[in-house]
């Protein structure tokens, strides 16, 4: 969901050129021809070591199917007594189901990978964001790791005599000379697969050395083609299946303190493609980035011929040419895009079978995105056709929460175009105004009108953009209790069409001018119209919640009676507002007791912010099934976020937002009664109480008095106080729900959320 990044090994070194060839070779590295038979073992040498597999297969209906398998093998530590290296083990896999576009994943660790992680994060290290590093280790010290990530449940063993892995029996093995079986049993999927070459192993990067994931020295060698049989299964459903799969193996790094490697510690991403075409040629790409530079450090393509012949080149292109954006951790992949190597003559064109192929797990970044892709082009300017893997890991856009947020914002934008299209077709303006049986209602009329005079204001505000956590409360405490968001993806539109469509009926109860950095919706379109839209912003999300045929009448009938309660709390939330607070303001002056004062502006804030987005949690609950007291505590849970949201924001308009505040102490000159405020009336003496609401009903402009204000303020610890109020507000929350979510990804965001929400005013 955001950038989340666990390194799991401990620090890996290396030394060499910029392709990362090392100075001296470790002594169990190949020398001469890569003898499988020795080098498919485990290596002493290294620090990191994997085995790898990827397939195309399609079971006897044609029905086609992708799949991959990674075993891994990394070094937590020294043993202190025999100064032999402690190693750990995960296993990650992935099967896409391509004619149903659904991928499955899975993540296993070795539980003596936690105090490693915990370690590095501790020290500061494992993702640039303070608050998610903060979150991670609240989640790790809890003693599991977090979701999607499992434990490894069962014994562990690693041949030394022969290639034979079992990781708490998913296993890799050398069953005969180029014969290897893999057996994987997941909790909704599987496979038992068998791997026979039929092509000559493959020095990859610099005859052999590339650069690992921290810049460290690696050896990688692949097996381009190989003959696949066995079976996957998906939900119980057995499917024999036949195929062309592709092997390989990497390893180095250092396994002692005594290593002649010098460590680097450089942050990689790369881009990894393998492509079997059909005339028996496969081609693969390995290009690593240093993160912080962007520089190349390490890129080959290689191109093998039908009979195991291979050519190498560095001069290539590998460019996107569409994106695609993933619904639950919101980072941004290629879809599709070229590959040019003039020297090796080609030139392909690469499209992803299913989008969605991404893989979720705190271990890298937070996500990858692995899967099949089809393949068409050029070979020697011959027509060429096949199947890819393709692989992209490093490049997270998400580095920090603002830019999650940032990125939420821009997929709300999208969901609120998709269903309010500015130009809608006749049927797209059956489904938003009336029902596709009842067509008559449209007769006469031109769709275009009603989207000009109607969908256009909403749009004026909407792609603007805004705050997104509000749309972030659904699909977040969907994911959160285990289930899958994806389906309800159109959600993100509920809230922000809520919210919009209050601020352009707000702009015209309060005559405001400006909105999200432009003219309100009013000023453009006239009162009427404004108002017009903004209320029908509120109904035209309902098909959202609806259209879902495989959930019951009674989840839809539950949906949307929390819906409207969120709207109808909002409304009164805003009848408060509007209201006014002055017989508790003159009790307070009076008394200097603003104990009511205070209880009725944070009610107010509950109405008008928290119940929205409550109920939006308490949607996401009732969308994943979750029990009741879930939904209760996650209701209130966000509930209480969207109070202390309204709380923070009211200190933050008396300090200043990092320099970004449109004018500091703009709710003292519109003569608003906030929070802090409330709090000085119980702190201040007659006089001073007095003058405070004196000069705030008299909407000061003059800077000078505004500052007199905020300074007076200041002085009873007003502003503090109320941001501990805040903090008490959630921190009490999080303990009431945290004991009710599992630890998963999700709730380490949601964690880190809040402190997002209390520390903006840092």
């Amino acid at each position: 969901m955001t950038h989340v990044k666990v390194q799991l090994s401990v620090d890996t070194a290396s030394g060499g050129d910029s392709m990362g060839t090392p100075t001296g070779d470790p002594a169990d590295w190949p020398q001469g021809e890569i003898d499988l038979e020795t080098q498919d073992l485990p290596h002493a040498s290294s620090s990191v070591e994997w085995w790898y597999f990827h397939a195309h297969v399609k079971d006897t209906a044609g029905r086609p199917f992708s799949l991959f398998g990674s075993f891994f093998r990394i070094v937590t530590g020294v043993d202190q007594r025999t100064r032999q290296p402690r190693h750990a083990h995960f296993l990650t896999w992935s099967l896409t189901d391509v004619e149903k576009k659904n991928c499955l994943f899975e993540s296993r660790l070795e539980k003596t990978i936690l105090p490693a992680a915990l370690e590095r994060l501790e020290k500061g290290q494992g993702t640039k964001d303070p608050r998610i590093r903060r979150a991670l280790i609240e989640s790790l010290r809890r003693g599991s790791f977090p979701r999607p990530d499992r434990e490894i449940e069962g014994p562990v063993h690693v041949g030394t005599d022969r290639l034979h892995l079992d990781l708490g029996g998913s296993t890799f093995e050398k069953v005969s000379p180029g014969v290897y079986r893999t057996h994987i049993e997941g909790e909704k999927a599987g496979m038992d697969l068998t791997f026979e070459l039929r092509k000559k192993p493959q020095r990859h990067g610099d005859r052999g050395h590339v650069v690992g994931k921290e810049g460290e020295a690696m050896f990688y060698y692949f097996v381009p083609r190989t003959e696949v049989t066995g079976e996957v299964v998906i939900g119980g459903e057995r499917f024999a299946v036949t195929g062309s799969g592709w092997y390989d193996h990497e390893f180095g790094g250092h396994a002692t303190q005594d290593s002649h490697m010098s460590p680097t510690q450089r942050d990689i991403a790369w881009n990894w493609l393998a492509v079997q075409l059909e005339d028996g040629t496969d081609v693969s790409l390995f290009w690593m980035q240093d993160i912080a530079t962007g520089k190349d450090v390490g890129s080959t393509v290689v191109r093998v011929s039908p009979e195991g012949e291979a050519q190498y080149s560095r001069d290539f292109s590998l460019a996107p040419t569409r994106w695609w954006t993933s619904s639950r951790t919101f980072e941004h992949y290629p879809a599709a895009g070229t590959l040019k190597a003039p020297a090796l003559g080609i030139d392909l064109d690469l499209e992803a079978t299913v989008d969605d192929q991404e893989f979720i797990t705190v271990t890298s970044k937070p996500s990858f995105w692995e899967g099949q892709g089809r393949v068409t082009g050029t070979l020697d300017g011959k027509p060429a056709k096949g199947l890819a893997y393709f692989e992209r890991s490093g490049h997270t856009v998400n580095d920090t929460l603002d830019d999650f947020f940032k990125a939420v914002s821009r997929q709300v934008r999208k969901s609120v175009a998709s269903l309010l299209p500015l130009h809608p077709t006749r049927e797209e303006a059956l489904d938003l105004f009336a029902d596709p049986r009842h067509g008559h209602l449209l007769e006469g009329l031109d769709e275009q009108e009603i989207a000009s005079s109607l969908i256009a204001p909403i749009r004026t505000i909407t792609d603007r953009g805004g705050k997104a956590w509000r749309s972030y409360a659904a699909l977040a405490c969907c994911e959160a209790l285990g289930a899958d968001s994806r389906k309800y993806l159109r959600w993100l539109s509920l809230p922000e069409l809520i919210h919009s469509g209050s601020l352009m009926v707000d702009d015209v109860e309060d005559r405001s001018l400006v909105r999200r950095g432009g003219p309100t919706a009013h000023v453009i379109y006239g009162e009427a119209t404004a108002i017009n839209s903004g209320t029908a912003a509120y109904f035209l999300a309902e098909g959202s919640i609806t259209e879902h045929e495989d959930v019951s009448d009674k989840k839809k009938l539950r949906l949307i009676r929390l819906y409207f309660e969120g709207m109808r709390a909002g409304h009164a939330g805003q009848a408060l507002d509007i209201h006014g607070f002055d017989e508790l303001v003159d009790e307070a002056v009076a008394s200097g007791v603003s104990g009511p004062l205070e209880r009725r502006i944070a009610g107010m804030y509950r109405l008008k912010t928290g119940a929205p987005a409550g109920v939006l949690a308490r949607m996401g609950v009732v969308a994943a099934d979750g029990t009741v007291p879930q939904e209760d505590a996650l209701g209130r849970f966000f509930e209480n976020l969207g109070v202390a949201f309204q709380m923070v924001d009211d200190v933050l308009n008396l300090r200043g937002f990092h320099g970004k505040l449109k004018n500091v102490g703009e709710d003292i000159t519109s003569g608003k009664v906030t929070l802090p405020i409330a709090l000085a009336l119980n702190r201040l003496d007659q006089s001073k109480r007095e003058w405070l609401i004196e000069t705030i009903r008299s909407k000061p402009e003059d800077p000078a008095v505004v500052r007199d204000v905020i300074h007076l303020l200041v002085s009873v610890n007003a502003l503090d106080d109320c941001l501990k109020t805040a903090d008490r507000l959630v921190e009490d929350s999080w303990q009431e729900v945290s004991p009710l979510l599992p630890e998963s990804l999700h709730k380490v965001m949601l964690r880190a959320f809040c402190w997002y929400v209390l520390e903006r005013h840092y």
